[in-house]
């Protein structure tokens, strides 16, 4: 049965105290995180890539809690608005405030806020210390994953670390790449640019191309042949006749070639 030292009072304004202690936290670590990045991005400009890595994971587990805090500010806000269910009379919570107790219970002992340890022990007063328990083993995983996860505590892959000082060099300006990036920009390059052909090895398209066999020509006909025996007669008889009006027909053809 709950405990005769519950008290809605308390918890209710224990509820409004920590979430205006969480959000002066996580304004306080944004500053902070803010200038640790500043740091980094000097860091990668000197060439100090290990203390850079260093000092990215330190920031990564910062981002961490400091979601946290955000999360466990949305679950007093809920239990805020939804605080008649916290106030009633049960053995365990209602379905609709759970989640958010049971958050409560089970990280708030892993943050540096005050108020929200006081918080937990007045919700640990009033659902029992079988249900607690329960709580802080997390047993039928009834704490939230998003929660077990941002208490977990892992080493940050390469992959996450690059990523970091990547959007860190963005940020301020800083010529960096990874390695991983680095390579992969090399092989593209290598299967982009051929390599240079050496002389000689195909033709250019400068070079002449080999001259192609002409056919023969067709003999003239009997026709064309008199044709043109009879040409060359009058042309020459011409030629004798007038040999001083060459210029003017010259000029003439000319003339009329202009008008075509």
């Amino acid at each position: 049965m709950p405990t005769s030292t519950w008290s809605s009072t308390k918890a209710k304004v224990q509820l409004k105290l920590s979430v205006q202690r969480l959000r002066t936290l996580q304004q306080k670590r944004e500053a902070l995180a803010k200038s640790s990045r500043r740091d980094i991005a000097l860091s990668l400009e000197k060439g100090k890539i290990e203390s850079a890595r260093i000092k990215v994971e330190a920031v990564i587990n910062e981002d961490v809690n400091l979601e946290l805090l955000e999360l466990l500010e949305l679950y007093c806000e809920l239990l805020i608005a939804r605080f008649g269910l916290v106030d009633q009379n049960t053995r365990e919570p209602d379905q609709g405030i759970k989640e958010g107790v049971c958050a409560i219970i089970y990280a708030a002992q892993r943050t540096e806020v005050k108020e929200l340890h006081v918080l937990r022990d007045l919700l640990m007063q009033k659902y029992g210390r079988e249900f607690s328990t329960a709580v802080m083993e997390n047993r039928g995983d009834c704490v939230s994953e998003r929660v077990v996860k941002k208490l977990s505590v892992e080493t940050p892959s390469t992959q996450l670390v690059d990523g970091y000082l990547t959007e860190i060099s963005k940020a301020y300006g800083v010529k960096w790449s990874s390695s991983a990036t680095q390579a992969v920009v090399k092989d593209e390059t290598q299967i982009e640019t051929p390599e240079e052909a050496t002389p000689g090895a195909l033709p250019s398209y400068s070079e002449e191309r080999p001259s192609i066999a002409k056919l023969p020509d067709l003999p003239p006909t009997e026709e064309e042949e008199e044709k043109a025996t009879s040409r060359s007669k009058n042309t020459t008889t011409s030629a004798k006749e007038n040999p001083e009006d060459d210029f003017e027909a010259l000029a003439r053809r000319f003339q009329e070639l202009k008008k075509r």
